[in-house]
């Protein structure tokens, strides 16, 4: 017959057993899940639906298993406000914006956001197709109520923007080449915080893949490795802090985009480029 103290270590053993079981269910469906965002952060520097896989994000290097790491979850407080009223930009263009800019003059964009200003030196030398075609597309209203729809906190930290659509498929119709990709900042195969660079559809393996910047951007807020793939064009002078800010209430899964998203609610009501 079976004592009390048996039937309750028995007892025990079953239900340690269910969780057990429980908790190995749990931890396939995070792997599965954690090996999406992994995809994910494949394609986080994609302008369009063409998939690039970074050498220091998937494929054939360590890198690839550390970026499985799910998004970290966060409880913050969305800190920004609403956006104006408005809507995102519908136009499209056949080709890239002719030269107007002045080489040897130096430019700045304010991008005014609902998380506060952000301030970029812009490098019109260095990259002058990239610039010329900023600063036509912000004198368009282009970026205006625009959603900066894909944030990465996890081995890189970038901010990306400039896609009307919010899908991160989004382009103003037309292509721009590579620029500046031998900047000495960019030593080390790191972009370093306060970057402002150029997405593209490069797959990292297809030079026919190359020159394929749009409108979509992105801001680093801190250091990153990646190759010098994507054109480096400015440099955050203001607002760090509201980048910091962004950071701080975290990224959440966006299917939409396949990537991402930024917890909070952050749209350029308006971004403006100014000759000084």
């Amino acid at each position: 017959m079976v004592s009390k103290d048996q039937r309750r270590r028995q007892l025990a053993r079953e239900k340690f057993a269910r969780q057990q079981q429980r908790r190995t269910v749990a931890q396939h469906k995070a792997k599965r899940r954690n090996v999406i965002v992994a995809s994910t952060l494949a394609v986080v520097l994609a302008a369009g639906a063409a998939a690039y896989a970074s050498a220091g994000l998937a494929g054939g290097s360590d890198e690839s298993d550390k970026a499985a790491s799910p998004p970290s979850p966060t409880t913050a407080p969305d800190p920004c406000r609403q956006p104006a009223k408005g809507s995102p930009s519908q136009q499209t263009w056949k080709k890239e914006p002719a030269m107007s800019i002045d080489t040897a003059a130096a430019y700045t964009a304010k991008l005014s956001t609902t998380c506060g200003g952000i301030e970029l030196k812009l490098d019109a030398a260095k990259a002058p197709h990239t610039v010329n075609s900023f600063a036509f597309l912000a004198g368009r209203h282009f970026f205006d109520h625009s959603r900066c729809h894909r944030m990465v906190d996890q081995q890189i930290f970038v901010l990306q923007c400039g896609d009307p659509t919010g899908t991160g498929g989004g382009s103003p119709g037309y292509k721009i080449p590579d620029e500046n990709l031998k900047d000495p900042r960019l030593k080390g195969g790191v972009y370093p915080a306060g970057t402002v660079a150029m997405a593209n559809n490069y797959d990292g393996k297809h030079e026919d893949t190359r020159n394929t910047g749009g409108s979509q951007f992105f801001l680093v807020y801190q250091d990153s490795p990646l190759p010098a793939n994507y054109t480096p064009f400015g440099t955050v002078t203001g607002g760090m802090d509201v980048l910091k800010k962004i950071a701080a209430a975290g990224t959440r899964p966006d299917p939409k985009i396949g990537s991402t998203a930024p917890n909070a609610t952050v749209v350029i009501d308006k971004a403006a480029v100014t000759k000084s």
